[in-house]
């Protein structure tokens, strides 16, 4: 059995750092504290000193279903720390089913799948084990799943068809999902109504797993909307709900995740550290018809005079009022991806700097390019109202967010959230503003997400848990990635155990492939209620029914509540 020694570092540990050694035995952390010399005999030794002893990071929402096979890809990730993933987001991936939905309208999201063709959830976690430095969990995604019943209709579900879909989400979670997505403005999620968002979330009921949401109608000033449908989804279906990349004012924030108690249901959320987003260009801009449509059905009717004609009239007005976007859109989306020969240019310019590059107005390069790319194209989304980082701060800092990236690594000019999010945590909301400190943010980054993903004895620098490690240089750790240069990974961590094993070793990987696609741990009779996703404020009993940290009643709705 290998082992390593991590010697003289100081481990953050639920109490505050605490100079100590690690041992690693196997696949497990087995000592931590004072070691005798003769238990670590043989020991491959990490010199530790002047830095600290980390849960392995937990991104909770990543896109890097696919690219993590990509060598770069895995850099970027261990050199932030992260040592799981979880995708499936946003109601889109491969599995279940023959993974061609993913790979045509979610090209620009999550790209292709080296090896997948097709198969159950538990065939898509196969592809992972043994053959990737970190791991992958996996959220079963509805629409994907909608897809595989209904096609592209846009129509709701019959009971037949509910009743079909129910069955492969049923299959996925026995098969080792650790929760359902949505995506609600992605198609076809934007077609399913509550009703049949609650009856595919049946299944997670008994297994404690979470209904994870990209909620309708966008978010900032919409927010809203999609929390009272989240709240009648996590009613009906009697499960714990998790926000997506929520991206709102920190005082909205609160107010939302204070709604979402008070109504019973359980809540976290995730949220990176950046003010822009980054998306699908057809989603942002075309009506969600053409979306449904095979890529090459839709080129083909962007092309044609008649119906550009139609969208410039009677479509895109509306796209200047959209609370996102408004008129000045085409200064606020930035190419990130594009497969078109003919714009291979236009990574890192705005659509204002396409159309005059190309001689025509904003509408008509954003129609060209699309048809051109068959929609495989995303964009990086400014906003108008840039937010202070104190907001960020105290949004991040909230006791029911986890760490999420959202980070998509398709393009050649993507958001730098995919090489620098974790990064950014510790540099600017830990070391240099104190929104949080080092404890919390293992919390946030690592142990929130293991307990609500179920990801088993993870999260934790404890004995007996398994060894995802990451040692932090507190004053180096930095993210490089810049809106201008997006690809520069981070600094600051250097070494990284996965099961014990070294994955990266002096900033570079090891060639070591100890990944695994994780599969849902089995639930503990004592983890009825929900995770204690707010650490010390939950470890006492709530002060009424309605606090934070009260365990989700999931009563029926009243009539005239949202």
């Amino acid at each position: 059995m290998s082992a390593v020694l991590l010697r003289g570092g100081r481990v953050v540990a639920p109490d505050g750092l605490v100079r100590a050694d690690v041992l690693v035995e196997g696949a497990r952390i087995t000592a931590v504290g004072r070691i005798d010399p003769s238990r670590a005999r043989g020991a491959q030794v990490l010199e530790a000193d002047g830095r600290l002893v980390m849960p392995g990071f937990i991104d909770a929402h990543s896109h890097a279903d696919g690219a993590v096979f990509e060598p770069e890809v895995q850099l970027a990730l261990l050199r932030q720390g992260v040592t799981s993933v979880i995708g499936g987001q946003d109601g889109v991936s491969y599995a279940p089913g023959d993974g061609t939905w993913a790979s045509e309208y979610f090209a620009a999201i999550n790209g292709p799948h080296p090896t997948f063709r097709g198969g159950s959830v538990a065939d898509l976690l196969a592809t992972y084990d043994d053959a990737v430095p970190l791991n992958v969990a996996y959220l079963v995604p509805a629409g994907t799943v909608r897809h595989q019943v209904m096609g592209g209709a846009e129509g709701p579900a019959d009971p037949a068809e509910r009743a079909a879909m129910t069955a492969l989400v049923a299959r996925a979670v026995a098969d080792g999902a650790v929760g359902l997505s949505t995506g609600l403005d992605y198609t076809p999620g934007l077609f399913a109504d509550a009703e049949e968002i609650a009856a595919l979330c049946s299944p997670l009921a008994a297994a404690g797993l979470p209904y994870v949401t990209h909620m309708r109608g966008g978010y900032e000033e919409n927010s809203q909307v999609g929390i009272e449908e989240t709240v009648r989804i996590g009613r009906a279906a009697g499960v714990p709900v998790h926000i997506s990349h929520f991206h709102t004012r920190a005082a909205e924030a609160e107010r939302l995740m204070g709604l979402l108690a008070r109504a019973g249901v359980e809540a976290s959320f995730d949220a990176y550290p950046y003010t822009r987003g980054c998306s699908l260009l057809g989603m942002t801009l075309l009506p969600p018809a053409l979306n449904a449509m095979a890529p090459g059905e839709a080129s083909a009717l962007l092309r044609d005079p008649a119906r550009r004609e139609l969208l410039r009239r009677e479509w895109f007005p509306a796209v200047a009022h959209h609370p996102s976007l408004g008129p000045d859109w085409p200064e606020l989306l930035t190419i990130a991806h594009t497969v078109a020969e003919e714009f291979a240019w236009a990574p890192g310019l705005t659509l204002a700097q396409v159309a005059v590059r190309r001689g025509t107005d904003p509408i008509d390069a954003a129609l060209d390019l699309l048809s051109a790319s068959a929609l495989e194209v995303n964009v990086v989304m400014a906003v108008r109202d840039q937010r202070p980082v104190e907001d960020l701060g105290r949004l991040l800092a909230h006791p029911r967010h986890l760490g999420g990236s959202d980070g998509i690594f398709v393009g050649a000019h993507p958001h730098p959230r995919s090489r620098g999010a974790f990064a950014s945590y510790l540099a600017t909301y830990v070391r240099e503003h104190g929104f949080l400190d080092w404890t919390q943010a293992a919390q946030h980054l690592s142990s929130g997400a293991a307990e609500r993903f179920r990801l088993g004895e993870r999260g934790a620098v404890a004995e007996g848990f398994l060894a995802d490690l990451v040692l932090v240089d507190p004053a180096a750790v930095t993210d490089r990635a810049t809106y201008q240069d997006p690809l520069a990974i981070a600094v600051g961590i250097q070494d990284v155990l996965v099961a014990g094993r070294p994955v990266l070793a002096g900033g570079r990987l090891t060639g070591e492939l100890p990944g695994r696609g994780l599969r849902a741990a089995p639930r503990r009779p004592d983890t009825a209620a929900a995770p204690h996703l707010d650490g010390v404020a939950c470890s006492v009993p709530p002060l009424s029914p309605g606090s934070a940290c009260a365990a989700p009643t999931n009563r029926p709705l009243s009539p005239g509540e949202p």
